[in-house]
């Protein structure tokens, strides 16, 4: 590790905190409803959305039939996105005759983008044509988003409201969030990625002849606006193969941190929504202090371990970080920080390969996902993941002092607890129950590319970035298969959508309570107390479910290149 690594870290860190109170004040006015320096352009586009949905900005929702509205969106996206994969050989824009996508690789697809998990079993340059990417996979990359969003915007209003009986209104969250946040943002951000030299055109592939004389192929196309809102949106799904490690998603050091920023940037900032619309923004601040705790941590470890470099190449005489699988331009340090980030986050976008990166380097992306990604995760996800996690904690504490548990003056009973648990063992279920399968079936094992717990973990991966909605991959599993397709999809659709049920169950009951006063036995959720207590909560209910399967992998595998033994 250097001094020089360590403060492009810092400044990451310096700027993400520098936005989280100038967003969230805008993010609160938007979902709101209160006028903001776009509403002039964009109120009548607003209007007139409602006016065809035939619905109004006044209308609102019980947690029911906001769920069922959003339930039947996700399910009319999936079908739309399928038939346009189906059916890309007849579609036009299709300049390179991109054929029509396989019915099990279209599930996949279609099931990835709708749940914001974005896992590409397809090199994108070779496979989607340039109507897919657009009409397809980026509509679903600001959809999904938006959705995530307005879940969270739900699960906020639960713990605002007093003795409510609506948590808001799903078809005017998911305008909102799309008009006044991810398009405005995205459109400014991919005019800064074609300034920085990411293609931006409908032309076909390039013919080019390299110094030796060979001919090549290059691919170009619309990348600049579907990397905006991949970042954004943490969808993660690259327009190349190579996703974040391409040259053309992904030029320089600045591009890399604009990349950075944008998949942090409205996670981060909807713990400042929700301290200010539950009336206190210390609230907001202590979420966000848990969530620093367990990034801090993460970016500590993977980078040590990177920075450390390989035991057995040392071996060899050759001395220096495990740069495998990394680009130059970017080095151990930004890489292991962006690995990071993007399992903190829901992204899953990759600028590095991950199935190279050292045993424990490799562990830290793996336990990200495996805890739902509540460090600050996906726009709205990783915030209504970690309320999950806050119910969860705030029962513990109500145990320990043997009184009823409160939040934010509303009492934690039975219901919201089960929910809760219900909410974060679903993503296990889905984790474990596919990786254990997999990994008998002849099937399954035959897509590693190594043996040994390396291969366990290559499996592991990628159930748990499935089910977490995250999407990237260690890069060793050949995922194109009929089984992983299809359980892949599966895996994707319970992570997303097992979980979102049980929030807004939460959000309407928690709603729907009057708001206690608080007394000598309240305990304090903004304070350092309970950011020990929350963080604690998530290592040990992570710890007790998933470390048989981390021994397993990476420490065994660990344990394994220190002994000095390969793979």
């Amino acid at each position: 590790m250097t001094i020089n690594g360590w403060i492009q870290i810092l400044v990451f860190c310096g700027i993400i905190i520098a936005l989280i109170r100038p967003l969230g004040g805008y993010m609160t006015a938007v979902f709101n409803g209160e006028r903001t320096p776009l509403s002039l352009v964009l109120g009548p586009v607003e209007r007139g959305l409602y006016r065809l949905a035939g619905t109004s900005e006044r209308e609102e929702q019980h947690w029911t039939a906001y769920a069922i509205s959003m339930l039947l969106f996700n399910l009319l996206g999936f079908l739309v996105l399928y038939l346009v994969l189906r059916l890309q050989g007849f579609l036009p824009l299709n300049p390179t005759g991109m054929a029509n996508v396989p019915p099990e690789l279209s599930f996949n697809t279609a099931a990835s983008f709708v749940t914001n998990t974005n896992w590409q079993n397809y090199g994108g340059e070779s496979t989607m044509s340039y109507l897919t990417q657009m009409l397809g996979l980026t509509v679903q990359n600001f959809l999904s988003a938006a959705t995530g969003i307005a879940l969270a915007m739900a699960l906020i209003r639960g713990f605002a409201r007093k003795s409510a009986r609506t948590v808001g209104n799903f078809w005017v969250d998911m305008t909102r969030g799309t008009l006044y946040l991810l398009l405005p943002i995205s459109i400014i951000m991919t005019l800064v990625l074609v300034w920085l030299g990411m293609p931006q055109t409908l032309s076909g592939s390039i013919d080019a002849t390299t110094l030796e004389g060979a001919k090549q192929t290059i691919a170009v196309g619309p990348v600049a606006s579907q990397i905006a809102i991949k970042m954004l949106g943490t969808n993660g799904g690259g327009f190349f193969n190579a996703n974040a490690a391409h040259p053309f998603e992904n030029p320089d050091a600045f591009s890399n941190l604009i990349q950075m920023v944008a998949i942090f940037a409205i996670g981060a900032a909807l713990t400042n929504v929700f301290g200010r619309m539950v009336g206190n923004e210390k609230q907001g601040w202590a979420i966000f202090a848990a969530m620093g705790t367990l990034f801090l941590v993460g970016v500590a470890v993977c980078y040590w371990a990177e920075a450390a470099g390989n035991p057995l190449v040392h071996a060899l005489g050759i001395d220096g970080g495990n740069m495998e699988g990394k680009e130059a331009r970017f080095g151990t340090a930004l890489s292991a920080l962006f690995a990071v980030i993007t399992t903190s986050a829901s992204c899953g976008a990759v600028n590095a390969m991950h199935d190279s990166f050292m045993a424990l380097g490799g562990m830290i992306p793996l336990i990200n996902m495996m805890l739902g990604e509540i460090i600050v995760g996906g726009v709205g996800a990783g915030f209504y993941g970690i309320l999950m996690f806050i119910v969860i904690a705030i029962f513990v504490a109500g145990l320990m002092v043997g009184r009823t548990p409160e939040y934010l003056g509303k009492k934690i009973e039975a219901k919201e607890v089960k929910m809760a648990m219900l909410a974060v063992l679903c993503l296990p279920l889905a984790m474990l129950g596919f990786a254990a399968v997999a990994m008998v079936l002849p099937t399954g094992v035959a897509s590693i590319a190594n043996a040994g717990p390396h291969g366990f973990s290559e499996i592991l991966y990628a159930y748990t970035s499935a089910a977490a909605n995250n999407g990237s991959a260690f890069g060793g599993l050949s995922g194109n298969t009929s089984w992983y397709n299809i359980t892949l999809g599966i895996g994707m659709l319970m992570g997303r959508f097992l979980v979102i049920i049980p929030v807004l169950a939460i959000a309407g009951s928690i709603a729907a309570k009057k708001t206690v006063p608080e007394s000598a036995g309240t305990f304090p959720t903004d304070g350092t107390l309970f950011v020990g207590l929350l963080v604690g909560v998530i290592v040990i209910v992570g710890g007790l479910t998933f470390f048989p399967a981390l021994a397993l992998g990476p420490v065994v595998e660990h344990l394994a290149i220190a002994a000095g033994q390969t793979f």
